[in-house]
This record gives C-alpha cells, structure tokens and sequence, in this order.
C-alpha cells in the first residue's frame, strides 16, 4: 500500500525524544530499526502460521479447488493389477477396488484375471458385461509388447501381437492399452531405435483410432524411460491416438529436473501410474498439481507391491491421493 504524506513527516531521529529533570533517569537508547525488523518478523511469521492453518479449511469447502489448484480436480484413482492384485480373478479385483473408492482399473497380461486374447467372443462379452454392471471402470489392459528390437521380423511379430491386443481391448470394453519401449539395443544408433519404436506407434496408433482404443505408451527402460528420449518418440509418432502413460520413475527428476521433463510431454500423457505415496524422494504433490494444471482428466493408477492387508493399504493410498490435492 503506497502512503502519500501532505507533508514531509518529521524526523523522528533514531530513537524517541524523552523529557529529562535531574531528577529522573537518563533515558535509555533503544534501535528502533531493530525492535521495527523484529516486529515485522513476528508479525509476518504470526500471518504465515495463520495462512498455513487456513489451508486445510480453504480445502474442505465444497465445491471449490483448494488454494494451490487451479481448479477443481477432474483425475481419477484406478489400480494397476501388477502387482498387488496379480493373483486375483474379475470378481476380487470389482470387490476390492468398491471397498477402497477405487473408480477403475488396469488389467496387466498374464496375471490370474487371465484377461487374455485367447479368450472368446462370448467370454469377452461377459467380461464386458461384468465391469459394465459395477461402478468400477475397466479403463486399459496392460500389455508388455515392445518395438526396439533390431530384428524386423520379430518387430512385426510383436506389432501383429499388440494389434490382438487392442482388438482385444475393444471387445472386454477397455478405452486403451499400454505398451512401452524396454530398451537401446547397442548394435543400432539410439537415433534409429527411437525412431523405430514412434513409426510402430504410429501404425498402431492408425489401427486402434479406427476401434476407439488409445495407445499408451509407459515411460520404461533403461534409457527409454528418459523423458527427453520419450519426448522424441512422441514426436515421430505423432498421432492423436498415442499419447503417455506417465510412471513416476525417479529419472524424472534427471537432467534439467522434474519440471523441464514434465514439460516435455505434458499435452500428451493420457494415464498416470503411482508409486507408493508414502515415497518421499518423489515429489507426488507436485505431479498431481501439475496434471491439474494442464486439465488432466484421466486415471491415477496405483502401482504399488502385494499385501496381506490390500483394501486397508488401497484405502490408505486413495487418503494420500486426495490430501496431496487438498481434497482431504
């Protein structure tokens, strides 16, 4: 706030003018800039302290984004089946994620749900059918196909391989699938294998826009996980239909750091998959307001390890999700 005096204000010197007498003591002299830095500290820490404990309360308002977003959140909380839900059947996994607010989930291959392309026409119908009927989402099947390989051969095996797999997507009523890259094979240029794994994307991209199935590719590998290199598959890719699927690896926060790689892909991420939260070497807090910022609207998946105890730990990791948004 900017004062405007009528006058210059009077020199007050660097202490108070105090009438003396011989009878009353020498007046002591006090730093007023000291006592004034000091004031305004203790006033300024009081406000922050006052702030800090609003912003709890600022967050439990309905219906409003907590103070650090900057809107209300549109994200959703799903599963991953590898590998805390690896041994149970279609039936647990529905169970389970309607006890602990889970609103979907993504089915990893050749785990015990045996979600598999063998499956036939009637049985993927009832798979279909069974998520249909819950309030749990089947939002992808978690495939383990890659495209690095130098073998040509082998590249249009596995690309003929992930093509079952979408179709297979479309059937049980999956909106995607996950794919990743795995590796730099050391015989071929890294320039030749990045490019190589965006062509494949492309193709697949073409053949599961036509079913209404995404393609999302993990952020995985040594080396391929590296958001730069992920950035430059993107890019030859280059299809609406093939977008992120953004893995909370530490090596995000390589380079020039967290931000700089979020930015790298941040338009094009389509799901999120989660460590545990409890993790405090990622910074998880961050990750969640920045996929408000750019209007995420798909699904935060829980990756996390086996338990003996799983609905108790899901309803933990679902607490720390919505409290790192202030939701909580």
């Amino acid at each position: 706030m900017l004062i405007i005096f009528s006058k210059k204000p009077p020199f007050l010197g660097p202490y108070p003018l105090q009438k003396t007498s011989p009878e009353s003591p020498k007046p002591v002299k006090q730093n007023i800039s000291m006592k004034t830095n000091r004031r305004s500290f203790l006033q300024t820490s009081a406000l922050s302290a006052g702030f800090l404990g609003v912003l709890p309360a600022m967050a439990a308002v309905p219906g409003k984004p907590p103070s650090f977003l900057l809107k209300k959140p549109t994200m959703r909380l799903g599963l991953v089946t590898y590998s805390l839900a690896q041994d149970w059947d279609i039936e647990t996994i529905i169970k389970n994620c309607q006890a602990a607010g889970f609103d979907g989930v993504e089915l990893r291959t050749t785990h015990a749900h045996k979600v598999e392309v063998n499956l036939s026409k009637a049985e993927r119908a009832k798979v279909r059918e069974r998520f249909q009927n819950a309030d749990v989402q089947l939002m992808g099947l978690g495939s383990a196909f890659d495209y690095h390989t130098p073998d040509q051969a082998k590249l249009k095996q596995d690309i003929a391989a992930t093509r079952e797999y979408i179709l297979l997507a479309h059937d049980v009523g999956a909106t995607g699938v996950k794919v990743r890259p795995n590796a730099l094979p050391k015989e071929v240029s890294q320039e030749k294998t990045l490019e190589q794994i965006g062509r494949s994307l492309k193709e697949l991209g073409d053949f599961g826009d036509n079913l209404g199935i995404k393609i999302r590719l993990e952020v995985h590998g040594k080396d391929t996980a590296l958001l730069p290199n992920i950035k430059t598959i993107m890019d030859v890719a280059a299809h609406r239909n093939v977008g992120v699927c953004w893995n909370s690896n530490q090596s995000d926060l390589d380079g020039q750091g967290f931000d700089y790689n979020f930015n790298l892909v941040k338009n094009k991420i389509f799901s999120v998959h989660m460590r545990d939260l409890y993790l405090e070497e990622y910074p998880f807090r961050k990750l969640l307001t920045r996929l408000n910022e750019v209007d995420f609207d798909g699904f935060c998946l829980a990756e996390i390890p086996a338990s003996t105890d799983p609905v108790r730990v899901m309803k933990y990791f679902r607490s720390l999700w919505l409290a790192y948004q202030g939701l909580l």
